[in-house]
């Protein structure tokens, strides 16, 4: 396999089962099926660009699952979610933080020449690149909007 984060995935299930951690095997499991399922089982070769793509998702399911659990009162589920979510972070590049991509945005705002928030489209296109598995997409919209007139 051309991807050491699936190596380093395979290696950390060995390592669950190992400990016999269940819960933790579990998760990894679920994240391997969902990678295999995205590139082997679409003929797309296994690269860390591929892994982290499915990881991003991963965790953005798992937050959104966290926020409904935690509207109906369910903080086992909250709990169990939450840590599936710092599990597979460990799979994920080190994220930006706002300052980061304030500094992004900006350079990219300058290169596209956009001039009000009717404008995001020329902005969007030139940043996303930049910031594809390294920053929350809702947060790049954000700052994309504070910093546009």
């Amino acid at each position: 396999m051309a991807s050491a984060l699936m190596d380093q995935l395979l290696a950390d299930i060995k390592t669950a089962m190992k400990a016999q951690d269940g819960e933790t095997v579990m998760a990894l499991r679920t994240l391997n099926a969902a990678i295999k399922d995205q590139t082997v089982n679409a003929g797309v070769e296994v690269t860390d660009e591929a892994v982290v793509a499915v990881v991003s998702k991963a965790i953005k399911q798992r937050a959104d699952a966290i926020e409904q659990f935690a509207v109906a009162g369910r903080q086992d589920l909250v709990d169990k979610e939450q840590k599936q979510v710092d599990l597979y972070r460990k799979y994920q590049p080190k994220q930006l933080d706002r300052a980061e991509i304030e500094v992004l945005v900006r350079e990219c705002i300058a290169a596209s020449g956009a001039a009000s928030k009717k404008e995001m489209g020329k902005v969007m296109p030139l940043l996303m690149p930049k910031v594809k598995g390294r920053a929350d997409g809702k947060l790049v919209n954000q700052v994309v909007l504070s910093l546009l007139p």
